[in-house]
């Protein structure tokens, strides 16, 4: 996953995804495994508006970012997504450092190495 957007405001996930994103990213690095109904139950405590659709609908973007990733399961109550991890939070956080890095570098190569330089120390 290439973060395409640095919000330089926000803590932590939320400089890189949106807010819900985020949380259901904290959770899914928690628990590894699990659907989209136990991801909303989760987080139906801190957000009483929340619909079990539109975590769904999150769950699937983080699939399509490449951040989990879903498989059918069936049994008594027909069938449901299971969703799991990707990459750990410490590769995620890794790659994120790098591509910004590596931007940095590419644009601003000189201010970086001397920025870098100075806070080495």
């Amino acid at each position: 996953m290439e973060p395409h957007e640095f919000k330089i405001n926000e803590d932590g996930l939320k400089a890189i995804l949106p807010p819900m994103e985020a949380e259901i990213m904290e959770y899914m690095w928690k628990v590894k495994v699990a659907t989209a109904g136990e991801v909303y139950e989760y987080l139906k405590e801190t957000h009483e508006t929340l619909r079990r659709s539109t975590v769904s609908i999150l769950m699937n973007r983080l699939c399509e970012r490449g951040l989990l990733k879903r498989s059918v399961d069936t049994g008594r109550g027909g069938m449901k997504y299971v969703y799991s991890v990707v990459t750990s939070k410490e590769e995620f956080e890794q790659k994120v450092v790098e591509s910004i890095l590596n931007a940095l570098m590419n644009n601003f190569k000189e201010a970086t190495v001397a920025y870098l330089s100075k806070i080495k120390k």
